[in-house]
């Protein structure tokens, strides 16, 4: 039985939507911004700062940006593979965003500075006790949001 192609190509636009507005909003932050001098768009709520991440959030593993690197890539393959079982027009959403999100942080370690596969991710959205973030981060979140309401909902990404 061959499946709806619809659902693969709707998570492919998504991720490719993602991936382009990532890729653009981090070469405006690195055109537009610096670290030193945040630019207050709403008090000290929310605050624009560049920030060059070598680890993930909360400065974690820091010292390991090819381990990140290495699963970020091994992840984006088994969203590959499964991206043509998917039915569910909720799941491919998430697998979208997921895919678009590590897409653009996963750009940023194999092309950015300091080199190849280690490279530091361009972080620049900042809140209030919370990580400096960007858009493939957001875009992460989301669909790890939406998968928890698909899950608690018995929302099945295959409809096995």
């Amino acid at each position: 039985m061959r499946l709806p192609a619809k659902h693969w190509k709707r998570l492919y636009a998504i991720a490719w939507v993602v991936w382009l507005l990532d890729f653009a909003t981090k070469s405006w932050a690195l055109n537009s911004l610096d670290s030193r001098n945040p630019v207050k768009v709403i008090g000290e709520f929310l605050q624009l700062t560049l920030y060059k991440n070598p680890g993930a959030a909360f400065s974690l593993a820091e010292g390991f940006t090819i381990i990140l690197t290495l699963f970020a890539i091994s992840v984006v393959g088994v969203i590959a593979y499964y991206s043509a079982k998917i039915t569910s027009k909720g799941w491919s959403i998430v697998l979208g965003l997921a895919l678009g999100g590590i897409l653009g942080n996963l750009s940023d370690r194999i092309f950015r500075e300091p080199g190849f596969f280690v490279g530091h991710v361009i972080d620049w959205i900042e809140i209030p006790n919370w990580p400096v973030f960007n858009l493939a981060d957001s875009a992460i979140v989301v669909a790890a949001s939406i998968a928890v309401i698909l899950s608690i909902r018995n929302i099945s990404p295959t409809g096995a």
